[in-house]
């Protein structure tokens, strides 16, 4: 990268390809006895390929129709979840691709789409504290999240809820721009950040509050992002530090203990950017054994990527996939009677792998564990 950057070596063929084929799993980090941050490193080469590359007329099509007109409005995320909902009840999704018809990425995309519901929460006023107010926190909502897997969210606010807290949803929030970053589009990633500092500025939450590891990795980066702009980089530093995972929020502030048991072998699927680029990595276990009858199976490679990597298994499907068979041939070992899972893409990619495989096995989020553990009191 340092040669790329000062021009010793071309832009393209072999160095356009191995950024390329990078996971960003940010595994390397964890690794590494120096501390390079290869996460900020890995962004500003895909953006300096971003500047030199040619675009075709279709992908500038495709980015612009994802990227800018879709992923930052959240209702017109919903439609297409309805429509798509629709499609899946009436059997379109199937037939469309029983038909060869669709193009390899879009059958791909097909693939990966969970069974969709569109109850969505209301979002226009705050949920109130249950019981004792200990506290006021905002919540991310996200993009794809609120979408395609409403219910975690809905299981999010509820749990919150449960243990004191009353959860505000500022209106002018959007997309966390991580799919933006990518795929080099620096830019329009840092138009984003700013929106959501601007959003969540107005009131001292407790904390903000999200429930994806990607989108949480890019929330607290966001000062990295910015740091040409001296005065948003101290805005950014103010609310990245105030941005907490779910789990990492819980577990220092479970105030209710879930009491009803799940009596289950659980496997927990560790999202890379929360364990290498958050570095949360107790809390969510710590969680799980908090719910009674739950027995924690640890896999043998539990830092292994799951293949998902944001854009990357619609991408380059095939090497995903094989990614994805290592993972799965290590749940698979462990036995578990649930699989639990703290991030968008990867609940999305494992929901299409155990389907594929032919698994029977339950894919879930944490707090939707912990949803249940509640309910079930």
């Amino acid at each position: 990268m340092q040669a790329a950057a000062q021009g010793r070596i071309d832009l393209d063929g072999a160095f356009e390809e191995h950024i390329s084929l990078c996971l960003g799993c940010r595994a390397c980090e964890t690794a590494c006895p120096s501390g390079v941050q290869y996460g900020a490193l890995l962004e500003t080469a895909r953006a300096t390929l971003e500047e030199q590359r040619a675009i075709s007329v279709v992908e500038q099509w495709v980015r612009r129709l994802t990227l800018r007109e879709l992923l930052p409005h959240r209702e017109r995320l919903r439609l297409i979840a309805r429509v798509l909902q629709l499609a899946q009840a009436s059997g379109l999704t199937g037939l469309a691709k029983r038909s060869g018809l669709l193009p390899p990425q879009l059958r791909t995309m097909e693939e990966l789409l969970p069974p969709l519901s569109t109850d969505y929460p209301d979002y226009s006023r705050p949920a109130p504290a249950w019981g004792p107010r200990r506290g006021t926190v905002a919540f991310f909502i996200g993009c794809v999240q609120d979408a395609f897997l409403t219910r975690v969210n809905a299981a999010t606010v509820r749990v919150l809820q449960r243990n004191g807290y009353e959860v505000h949803f500022p209106a002018q929030q959007t997309c966390c721009g991580a799919a933006a970053l990518h795929v080099g589009e620096e830019q329009l990633a840092q138009t984003l950040a700013r929106q959501n500092i601007a959003a969540f500025a107005a009131t001292d939450y407790t904390a903000i509050i999200n429930n994806a590891g990607g989108c949480g990795a890019s929330l607290k980066e966001v000062g990295h992002l910015l740091r040409d702009d001296p005065q948003a980089a101290a805005q950014a530093d103010a609310f990245s530090k105030r941005v907490q995972d779910i789990s990492e929020f819980l577990a220092a502030n479970l105030h209710v203990a879930p009491r009803g048991p799940i009596n289950a072998r659980v496997v927990y699927a560790d999202s890379c950017h929360l364990r290498h680029a958050q570095r949360v990595v107790h809390q969510p276990r710590e969680l799980l054994r908090r719910i009674p009858g739950v027995e924690l199976v640890e896999l043998s490679r539990p830092d292994l990527c799951c293949g998902s990597a944001g854009t990357y298994n619609i991408l380059h499907a095939e090497t995903a996939q094989q990614i994805l068979d290592l993972k799965l041939d290590d749940i698979r070992a462990a036995r578990p009677d649930l699989l639990v899972t703290t991030n968008t893409g990867c609940h999305m990619q494992y929901l299409h792998g155990v389907k594929q495989a032919g698994l029977k096995l339950p894919v879930l989020h944490l707090v939707e564990l912990l949803d249940r553990a509640y309910e079930c009191e």
